[in-house]
């Protein structure tokens, strides 16, 4: 594995002294998430205070996050009025 070192404003191999390739596109970095606030589960009341406490929790209570469960439809379309409204059609399934 080639390992870098930084000289003269840039990142060089350390043993050729070629400058480290940048590959095109955005550049990969880390990002900070936020802490998350501290609650009471409302399964069990327990306090709840870091994410790997909420998966767990979830978890032992047999909950899933409420933007990962799936459309009763199957994301077709059933309702005539809220079709109309976005200009949309009614699934063949609902007609």
């Amino acid at each position: 594995m080639t390992r870098y070192v930084f000289r003269d404003g840039r990142f060089r191999d350390r043993e050729t002294g070629a400058p480290m390739l940048v590959p095109a596109g955005p550049l990969a970095m880390p990002s900070i998430t936020r802490p998350m606030p501290e609650y009471a589960s409302p399964i069990n009341g327990r306090m709840i205070t870091t994410r790997h406490e909420r998966r767990e929790d979830m978890k032992r209570n047999n909950c899933v996050e409420a933007g990962d469960m799936p459309s009763p439809t199957g994301g077709k379309i059933r309702n005539k009025a809220f079709a109309a409204k976005r200009g949309l059609t009614v699934s063949e399934d609902y007609r």
